[in-house]
């Protein structure tokens, strides 16, 4: 397995969000966001990033500013992405495409990505097709999510031809079911529900929100590498699932293979290192080609992906 080293607390170099936000361009792509500036002890302008209002509204700023979304909402419950880190795993993404080419970090709408779990929020198809050109198709099992994703393309012309959402009905299926046999995917992304049960995620969200409070005047003018830590809401099935994150992603892997042929690269977003070898052992029960562990900073700690190919380099080049 191979594993790549990054320095703790440094986003992706491509990252357009390394750095203070500056509020004052941020309010002019979004001016709904004015409401929700405060001051520092220092005198800098911020948000209060406890307040899921206040997150909301920077995010809606973000996609505005930097990617040229001009509708984005999301429905009362559901979760909030940080925009900072998970753009991030886009670009790694980029990395891991570009090593099967010649010329660089792939573009083009020929590249397609799959996004297992995309939300009412829709944040890795719109990343990626703002930031690379990207298509992709977004797939989720929750009606309003699947709705709400679906008018979100649409109402941006710059996204809406290059991304589909499609509902999977079928809940005891992750890919199963979602990739017809006409598709070719470049890779296929997912961030999974981490937790065993919605007990667990209350009580992770609560310490956050804790946390987020407790250090919010004097971190108001935070760096974005803290700007991972603003989950805020999410329904059930975001967050949770039977036996947490490891059963999930062992699930991706034993339905992966049966689609083998069809994606370039399998990756899936893992919120513990201690995941990585009991899964590592799941993949060695498949005759995959390759399998590695792509660590990325989010915000003060490293989080990581796992990536695993049945094909080898020129079946991948053929995808892309």
């Amino acid at each position: 397995m191979k594993k790549n080293k990054i320095s703790k607390g440094a986003l992706h170099p491509r990252n357009k969000h390394i750095g203070r936000y500056d509020f004052t361009a941020l309010v002019k792509s979004c001016p709904e966001l004015a409401a929700c500036l405060i001051q520092n002890p220092k005198g800098d302008l911020s948000i209060n990033f406890s307040d899921a209002q206040s997150v909301l509204l920077l995010n809606k700023a973000l996609l505005a500013h930097f990617y040229q979304i001009d509708f984005w909402q999301i429905p009362a419950g559901y979760l909030c992405p940080p925009i900072p880190g998970r753009v991030d795993y886009i670009h790694y993404i980029a990395d891991l495409l570009s090593e099967d080419l010649v010329g660089g970090v792939p573009t083009g709408s020929h590249i397609k990505g799959l996004d297992i779990g995309c939300g009412a929020n829709c944040i890795y198809p719109i990343l990626g097709s703002r930031s690379y050109d990207w298509s992709f198709v977004g797939v989720d099992i929750d009606k309003l999510a699947v709705k709400t994703a679906t008018l979100l393309v649409n109402a941006n012309k710059n996204i809406s031809k290059k991304i589909t959402i499609r509902e999977q009905k079928n809940t005891q299926q992750i890919l199963l079911g979602m990739v017809k046999k006409s598709d070719k995917f470049a890779f296929s992304m997912c961030n999974p529900p981490f937790h065993a049960s919605m007990e667990a995620a209350t009580a992770g969200s609560l310490l956050k929100q804790k946390n987020l409070g407790k250090h919010a005047l004097s971190n108001a003018n935070k760096t974005i590498n803290n700007d991972t830590d603003l989950n805020f809401s999410g329904q059930s099935h975001e967050l949770s699932c039977a036996g947490g994150e490891i059963a999930f992603v062992k699930q991706m892997i034993a339905e992966s293979a049966q689609i083998k042929e069809q994606v370039g690269w399998f990756t899936c977003l893992l919120s513990k290192s201690e995941n990585v070898n009991p899964l590592k052992k799941a993949l060695e029960k498949h005759n995959t080609q390759q399998v590695k562990v792509i660590e990325m900073s989010q915000g003060h700690k490293i989080s990581r992906f796992l990536a695993w190919t049945y094909l080898d380099q020129q079946q991948r080049q053929q995808i892309f």
